[in-house]
């Protein structure tokens, strides 16, 4: 195995897209949307015979004292079907975060960057030689996964019969649902920041949003849900490989009894899967901290299965430790000022 920068879209692309429940976080131009709201990024891989079998994009982010950290969003990214070694035998995932992990430290030691925080999707991460702790999560780390590969009247008659009839319900009132890119963002931000304030969550500031719509129309898409030429719902969605992901939503006070986020979730449903997406992400469900939000994207699920295999949960979020007396002062320094 050898560790490689990688510099081509394509091939970092091609690589991420193409592994099951494919991940943005991960993508190339979530990268570059990252460097224009945060700074720097890297992106790395793992080549064995000259193809990638892992691939991470880090993100480096500035913290006191001169010093920086590495985050690797929803990742690394290791192959499912690892190649063989020369010896006969496969690479496993300790080999591969180990490998990995040494050499992201040299990298780490060249930007002062004293610890990475990363979100695997796989649970075996204990067992490597790095000491790794367990942190504020990031990303979500529960989710709802749909299957795309049903058809459009299996997933509805599934649904709960509320959400079904919300549905029908947007119709007969014929909201429309359509994508207007860039053009309506001014609408979209007014309503999120209402929308955030109504439900009590801290939304990020305009630019962020602004930032997204810019860095790639062809993955990151905005549509707006119309009622009696009003715009009264609105969501950012994300398409990469065989996932479409619902990553912000936002109403309008008004007319909400005409159901409009409902439909808006549902076209978007019918549209992921029409471009040949696997899977629906609605990128976060938490009873404790978004009860509201939680039972509506559970309306989505089949009757009664809350809590099953639809129902993805990811290990978290974690520290890998490259300066150990460094990281224990960051991390009071960060406990103090929670206080205040």
């Amino acid at each position: 195995m050898r560790l490689v920068e990688i510099t081509d879209k394509n091939k970092l692309n091609n690589f991420v897209g193409a592994q099951p429940y494919a991940e943005f976080l991960q993508s190339w131009e979530w990268g570059e949307f990252q460097e224009k709201a945060e700074g720097k990024v890297v992106r790395f891989g793992l080549e064995e015979a000259g193809e990638l079998i892992a691939s991470a994009t880090l993100v480096k982010k500035t913290i006191p004292a001169g010093l920086n950290y590495f985050y690797c969003p929803r990742g690394p990214i290791l192959n499912y079907e690892l190649p063989c070694l020369s010896a006969g035998r496969r690479i496993t995932n300790y080999e591969l975060l180990n490998f990995f992990f040494d050499e992201i430290k040299k990298v780490a030691e060249k930007e002062k960057a004293i610890f990475l925080r990363f979100e695997p999707k796989i649970y075996e991460i204990r067992n490597t030689k790095y000491e790794i702790r367990k942190t504020i999560d990031i990303q979500p780390s529960q989710t709802i996964l749909l299957d795309l590969t049903k058809s459009e009247e299996e997933m509805l008659v599934a649904m709960h019969q509320k959400t079904r009839y919300n549905i029908r319900l947007a119709e007969k009132k014929e909201v429309k649902i359509e994508e207007k890119g860039r053009g309506l963002f001014e609408n979209f931000w007014q309503m999120m920041d209402k929308t955030s304030q109504r439900d009590k969550f801290t939304a990020h500031d305009k630019g962020y949003y602004e930032k997204l719509l810019q860095a790639a129309p062809e993955i990151f898409k905005l549509f707006v849900a119309t009622y009696q030429e009003k715009i009264i719902a609105a969501g950012i969605f994300s398409f990469f490989g065989d996932t479409a992901t619902y990553l912000f939503g936002a109403s309008s006070d008004e007319d909400r009894n005409v159901m409009a986020p409902y439909l808006l979730q549902w076209e978007l449903i019918k549209r992921a899967k029409a471009a040949g997406c696997k899977y629906y992400d609605f990128f976060g469900i938490d009873e404790k901290k978004w009860p509201g939000v939680t039972r509506f994207k559970r309306g989505f699920l089949p009757a009664g299965q809350a809590g099953t295999g639809q129902e993805v949960s990811y290990p978290g979020t974690f520290d890998v430790i490259f300066a150990k007396n460094k990281y224990s002062a960051y991390k009071i320094f960060r406990k103090i000022r929670r206080l205040f």
